[in-house]
């Protein structure tokens, strides 16, 4: 019988469908998973990427499933942003109907190739019954101080026409189209993240199930830092500096200052300077050279002509403008330290600074006084004054109370973390819901009249600003307080705060708030949360962020969204990663029509485990479709044994039944863990592909001697292999005659009993090469193992007239001859 895979996979589809088998249903009698892959942008179409992410979940919840939890797996849709409202311009249509259009083609895809999914709790970011909550998480946020507006320097895509927040800047360029990014200074919407900046670093021990990577890469965008705030006078000025080190110790050894060519004391530093005009030139450069790269190979500095006191001493020390020193990190001020700093060190001896060394390893050695090399260590401070002879933490600690005694400083904690900056100056985002009235200021929107829409008959194109501003309509508006008239805001929201709280609305869709708090205190948190490492530092982050604000809130108990984090290796074709952006898709269409969606499932979570990159060939699709194949062909040779439920009866007692029992115990073992606990999906596929050898070898042995072994081995290799290829063993699943879904059946347990092997293969290796392999009993001693390795008729054939050097065995594994 031909394996119709198009029938199947239709069938079975409309019997999910119709049986609502993916509607997630809570029983407090269960234990619950919730499992969520990051939602994905409709961008027109899915690609391999996509197959393999949202694959990847499926299987495992699929298990889960079986094994008798509650189980929640929603799909939604990140809907707002910028390549809809640029699509849009380009093919002269509106940014809502292409996102629609594009959310309906995109779930039709996704349907079809059978994924888990509660489509009932479905939602999309465009939509604005979704937006209207992220104006009263908004307004919640500006009630409880935590939104702020001012006037600052942002990051500007002249490309895209609107700021980046610091997250989104890569290398100096756009995030989304790599055009060098301009600063700018613009009015700004901003969240205070950094209220929140310590519990984000502390709490990151408690995600244990994190891959390590995303870790470090959080603590340092975080960066938290202990060292000393202090200021040092401008000498004769009223001008004073402040500067953040983490080596208060090396205080005395600083003999230059370095500020950032943005710090706000620049212009009056070079206000009288005789060469104020190559003073400006070499800002002007410093900026230049930032918009095309943040690390700066070759240091370039500009003496002021100024000079700090240091307060330790009252040494006057030259202020020099650096090309090293970023406004955005610490207070865009340097105390320069080139004894004990490299990058320090290296400016000095270009301008020729003196270096001076105030840190040895060894209190009573002598040092020569010129400094040729770095000391990066702590250890004994000297030439410091009263603090000489001490070890640099109690030097820090002296020095601290000071700095507070004389008030000019403190021992403090800074962070690298920066407020997320969450204005935008383009169409398709959330309005921001606040009002300018000239009698009562800045108000927000009253929550009754929310959501604030967008308007449709807007000319999106992006010149001259936010193109709300175009919008008469949208911008005339009544103050919520006096009932004046005011004038709305004009700029969106961040895309990235929608994708900061949808977790807690798919755990709890209601009309009336953001989300359900008690239905969502059943789901949350996600058990599982898969998708790609590039957003460690701006999703991940934010949606922390976002959970710990809702705690305080009193909306939900928990503080960590995802406590287990699986970050997936991207599908690449030519080395790059799949996406749209780059017009190196691959659409799994064509694959689904070739060989049908459960091969095409089958293929892309063979190809490599989870967490690894795959580089696209469709030529694995074929093996993984033989694969099908085979299964269902053996299933048509010994249809009478299978279709038999009078045949459930079977023994072990025999070798060669006992030998594919225990086989097939080890599989259920494998495949099980493999899934469940260390996702690696692909070597669980391996085993079964494995065990189906074995079986199929057997199969007419077993069909004579023990039918009912026959008929339970495929029963438990169709159950292991459905979370993989779900219609499949459906149809060979009701062919066995059973009358209710696979996914209804109990995941396999395996008998500990049988787990363990009585006899292994020894393979015999000489001069590491493998030239023959012995059954042994499992744990045989090692003599007896070498007296049967001797005695094979390939091991004499290699070694006559060799003299042997050594042995070497390997318990139950291998035994290996060296001669010469």
């Amino acid at each position: 019988m031909k394996y119709d895979f198009e029938a199947i996979e239709k069938k079975w589809q409309k019997v999910w469908e119709e049986r609502k088998i993916f509607k997630a249903e809570f029983d407090e009698d269960k234990e619950k998973f919730y499992c969520l892959e990051m939602f994905p942008y409709p961008s027109g179409r899915i690609h391999m990427g996509h197959v393999r992410n949202y694959s990847i979940g499926d299987v495992i919840l699929r298990v889960k499933k079986m094994k008798g939890y509650n189980v929640l797996h929603p799909m939604g849709w990140d809907a707002l942003g910028l390549p809809a409202e640029n699509a849009a311009i380009k093919n002269n249509t509106h940014p809502g109907d292409w996102t629609i259009s594009n959310i309906d083609f995109m779930r039709t895809q996704l349907q079809r190739l059978g994924l888990w999914y509660d489509w009932d709790r479905e939602l999309a970011t465009c939509l604005p019954d979704y937006y209207r909550w992220n104006q009263l998480i908004f307004i919640k946020m500006v009630e409880k101080g935590l939104v702020y507006r001012k006037k600052s320097e942002v990051n500007w895509c002249p490309s895209c026409k609107t700021v980046l927040a610091n997250e989104q800047v890569v290398d100096g360029g756009c995030w989304r189209c790599d055009s060098v990014v301009e600063p700018k200074d613009l009015e700004q919407w901003s969240l205070r993240i950094t209220d929140y900046a310590e519990e984000l670093n502390e709490t990151l021990k408690e995600l244990d199930k994190w891959p390590s990577k995303v870790i470090t890469m959080q603590k340092n965008w975080i960066g938290k830092s202990k060292g000393a705030g202090v200021k040092f006078k401008v000498a004769d000025s009223q001008l004073e500096i402040d500067i953040f080190t983490t080596r208060l110790d090396t205080i005395f050894g600083s003999t230059f200052f370095a500020l950032s060519v943005k710090h706000p004391l620049v212009k009056q530093l070079i206000a009288d300077h005789p060469q104020k005009d190559e003073a400006e030139a070499f800002i002007k450069e410093v900026e230049n050279d930032l918009k095309t790269s943040r690390e700066q190979t070759e240091k370039k500095g500009f003496f002021t002509g100024k000079y700090a006191v240091n307060p330790f001493n009252g040494e006057k020390i030259p202020i020099w403008l650096a090309n090293f020193v970023l406004i955005e990190y610490g207070t865009g001020a340097i105390m320069s330290v080139p004894g004990h700093d490299e990058r320090d060190f290296e400016f000095a001896k270009k301008y020729h600074i003196p270096i001076k060394r105030v840190i040895v390893k060894n209190k009573d050695k002598e040092y020569p006084q010129e400094v040729e090399e770095v000391f990066h260590d702590y250890g004994f401070v000297v030439n410091s004054g009263e603090y000489s002879g001490l070890k640099s933490e109690e030097a820090v600690q002296r020095m601290g109370k000071f700095l507070e005694e004389k008030k000019i400083g403190e021992l403090k904690v800074m962070y690298r973390l920066r407020d997320w900056g969450v204005s935008r100056q383009r169409y398709w985002g959330t309005p921001i819901p606040m009002i300018y009235c000239e009698k009562c200021g800045i108000v927000p929107e009253k929550l009754e009249n929310l959501p604030v829409r967008l308007p449709r008959d807007v000319d999106f194109t992006p010149e001259g600003g936010s193109p709300l501003e175009k919008h008469p309509e949208f911008v005339k508006a009544v103050c919520p307080k006096c009932s004046s008239e005011a004038r709305r805001e004009t700029d969106t929201m961040d895309t990235f705060f929608d994708s900061s709280w949808y977790f807690f609305r798919f755990a709890g869709l209601t009309d009336d708030a953001p989300f359900d708090v008690e239905e969502a205190k059943r789901w949350m948190p996600v058990d599982l949360y898969i998708g790609g490492v590039e957003h460690a530092i701006l999703h991940l982050i934010y949606a922390r962020f976002f959970t710990k604000v809702f705690r305080d809130f009193g909306w939900t108990e928990i503080g960590e969204p995802f406590p287990h984090l699986l970050t997936q290796g991207m599908v690449t074709l030519g080395g790059t990663a799949m996406s749209k952006s780059k017009g190196n898709v691959v659409d799994p269409d064509g694959l689904i029509k070739k060989f049908g969606a459960d091969t095409t499932r089958l293929f892309m979570l063979f190809a490599a485990p989870p967490e690894k990159s795959l580089e696209w060939s469709e030529k694995g699709a074929e093996g993984a479709n033989r694969f099908l194949q085979r299964i269902w062909n053996l299933f048509f040779k010994v249809e009478s044994i299978l279709t038999d439920a009078g045949k459930d009866d079977f023994n072990v007692e025999d070798e060669e039944s006992k030998k594919i029992y225990i086989k097939l115990q080890q599989t259920i073992k494998k495949v099980g863990e493999d899934i469940e606990i260390r996702f690696n999906l692909n070597t669980g596929i391996a085993a079964l592909m494995e065990f189906f050898n074995e079986l199929s070898a057997q199969h007419e042995t077993l069909a004579e001697k023990n039918p009912g072994l026959l008929r339970h081995c495929y029963k438990i290799l169709v159950t292991l292999l459905s979370p993989y290829t779900p219609h499949f063993c459906n149809e060979l699943w009701s062919q066995m005659g059973y009358n209710f879904l696979i996914e209804e059946e109990a995941w396999p347990t395996f008998d500990p009993k049988y787990i363990t092997e009585e006899t292994v293969n020894i393979m015999i290796q000489i001069n590491g090469k493998i030239r023959d392999k012995i059954v042994v009993d499992l744990d045989e001693a090692e003599a007896s193992i070498k007296e049967k390795a001797f005695a094979s008729e390939k091991v004499k054939q290699h070694i006559q007239g060799k003299q042997v050097f050594k042995t070497i065995y390997i318990k139950n594994k291998m035994f290996s001859i060296v001669v010469k």
